[in-house]
This record gives C-alpha cells, structure tokens and sequence, in this order.
C-alpha cells in the first residue's frame, strides 16, 4: 500500500464504498421511519469515535500507516455527520418548501435555513482540526476535511444559483423540502470558478507528490490529490449527462413507494 497510484486507488475505493454504505444505511432507516433513523446515528457513533481517536493519534507522524489512518479519520469524522444529516437529525430550522416566487435574498436565507445546523457543526469540527492539528507533523487529515469541507460549500452554492443537473434520487423523506430550494439553470457564475480553483488544488497535490521526499508525503499528497479530484468530478457530474447515480444505485434496498410519490409530486422549479 506504500505506492502514490495504489493510494489514489483506495481513496477512490473508499469515496466509493463509505458513500454506498451511509445511503445503504439512510434508505434502511427511511423504510422504518424516525425510530430507526435516530437509532442509525446513535449505532455509528463508535464510527464518530474512532474517527476522532485516530485524528489525534496519527498527528505527529507521517507514514504510508499514519497517512492512511488519518484519511481514514477524517472520513469517518465527515461520514457520521453526513449520516447524521441525511437521516434528518441534524440539518436546520427550516424544514418546508421554498415557495414560488420570492426574491433572491429570501429564497438564500430560507434555503440556508434548511441545513444551517449541519453546515454549522461541519465548520466547528473544521475549527477544532485546525486549530488541532495545522502545525502537526501529519497534516492530511486536516487538509482532507478542508477539501471535503470547501467542496461541499462549492456544491450547495452551485445547486443553490442552478446547474443543468441535480440529482435527488437518494434523498430520504426528512429532506424531501430541499429540492425546492435548488435551482436548474444552464450556468451560473460560480461554477467555472469552483471548477478552476478545484482543478488548480489537484495540481497542487500533484506537484506536492512529485517533489515528496519521503513514501508517507508522497502516500499523504496522493490521497488528497484523489479526493480533490473527486470533488472535481462531483461538480462535472452537475452539468455533463452522465449515469453517476448508477454507481449506487444497485447496491441499494427499494426506496419506499409512498415516500418517493410524495417527493416527486411536486418539483419545486425542477
């Protein structure tokens, strides 16, 4: 495992399969209502746990082992609060659709209002890894979360002034107002810079990779030359036609045929 290509490999492994196993979760939990949904969160909080443990305990050194554990760590810190959010347990105070024809301000303050919880928790864990861990021997922790972090701002602000393609289909019942708070529109300003300034992180990493001076920098830089990557290609997926949902789709239990007759009855500007 102490090669650059086998590292981007498994972050692309990893990316895939924590994704597969948080919406396996949510759509379990979605079939069996709030009981279960609570419970899902509060079952994976040894994953929470050991995300923060092994955060900590992979600072002050850089190995291919401590490189791996603190990407590891991030994932599961960032997974549980995305498992926490998609079951409906932390996302905002505002949990209705955004009505027709309001003005921009409104429609921004109502759609913040939606995820304003989650975003904030996500901003106060990034604070912690920071202020933790920036002058630490072994950053790629921290630095996967900002990624992680500032590519999720990146995408809800593109859905929120409008792509050509947005995705709902995995969205459980507690967010089924979200989408009327999104946008399709052909382009907005803010997606070119999103995607150049992804794409001038990528090559970062890479040139990073290139001029590593020991196996765990070069393991370290390749996983976040992934991920950012990643990100890159998550912003694409907004706007070129492609199947990504089939990635997916395959390995997950039937969604609840009522839930999905009340998501789509109503498409809120789709």
């Amino acid at each position: 495992m102490s090669g650059p290509a086998i590292a981007a490999l498994a972050a692309l492994f990893l990316w895939w399969f924590s994704t597969g196993a948080i919406l396996v979760v949510v759509r379990r939990a979605d079939r069996s209502g709030a009981a279960a949904r609570r419970m899902a969160v509060l079952a994976a909080l040894p994953v929470l746990l050991a995300g923060i443990w092994g955060h900590g305990a992979t600072l002050d050194t850089l190995t291919p082992a401590t490189a791996y554990g603190a990407f590891l760590s991030t994932l599961a810190i960032w997974g549980w609060i995305e498992l926490a959010f998609l079951t409906g347990l932390i996302t905002g105070p505002n949990l209705r659709p955004c009505p027709r024809g309001l003005p921009e301000w409104e429609r921004f303050l109502r759609a913040w209002g939606t995820i304003a919880y989650h975003e904030m928790l996500l901003a106060a864990v990034l604070a912690a890894m920071l202020i933790n861990g920036w002058a630490a021997e072994n950053p790629v922790g921290v630095w996967s979360y900002t990624v992680l972090f500032a590519a999720r701002v990146s995408a809800k602000l593109n859905l929120f002034f409008g792509v050509p393609r947005v995705n709902t289909e995995f969205l459980p019942a507690p967010l089924s107002h979200l989408p009327s708070h999104f946008r399709a529109a052909r382009f907005n300003w803010l997606f070119p810079v999103s995607v150049t300034l992804l794409s001038l992180a990528t090559a970062c990493w890479l040139e990073r990779l290139w001029a590593a001076d020991t196996a765990g920098a070069a393991i370290g830089h390749a996983l976040l030359a992934a991920i950012t990557a990643l990100a890159l290609l998550e912003h694409w997926l907004m706007v070129l036609p492609l199947p990504d949902a089939k990635l997916w789709r395959w390995m997950l239990p039937a969604p609840n045929p009522s839930q999905e007759t009340a998501r789509t009855e109503e498409p809120h500007g789709f």
